[in-house]
């Protein structure tokens, strides 16, 4: 068993997961599905801050991240806003993400600075126009 054969397969599926899942928050913000805002059934105000932004940021960024498309840059700035989500919005109510409510905010940060780290791996749109990038050289001496 080679584990980076199965690496190839899971960390794309890792970040497509983790995508869509941050996505799904943009959706529920921004137009009221899921529930909504906490359940509510209805989307945040347009142009509220932070939550109107940080939604906008959640379905731009879960969908770059999710298709592998700029995905280092979308994952900094996901990580970013959900860094700034922990210390502004949980962390005055207490030190650890279990007492403050921040445990979704804390983990989607961590988890994007990882992707951002790693990149988006083998199956992603990254790669492809990567793996074209390196081709038209060849291409344009033959």
């Amino acid at each position: 068993m080679s584990s980076p054969r199965f690496a190839q397969i899971t960390w794309p599926l890792f970040r497509v997961v983790v995508g869509l899942l941050f996505a799904c928050h943009g959706l529920a913000s921004l137009f009221g599905l899921f529930g909504g805002v906490r359940g509510t059934g209805e989307p945040v105000a347009l142009g509220t801050w932070p939550g109107w932004y940080a939604a906008v940021i959640q379905l731009a960024c879960g969908l770059l991240v999710m298709v592998g498309l700029l995905t280092r840059p979308a994952a900094i700035l996901a990580s970013g806003s959900m860094a700034y989500a922990y210390f502004v919005v949980h962390q005055p109510d207490g030190l650890l993400p279990i007492e403050n409510g921040g445990v979704n905010a804390a983990l989607y940060a961590w988890t994007f600075l990882l992707i951002a780290a790693f990149g988006a791996g083998h199956y992603s749109l990254d790669s492809v126009i990567g793996r074209g990038r390196r081709r038209e050289p060849a291409e344009a001496t033959a």
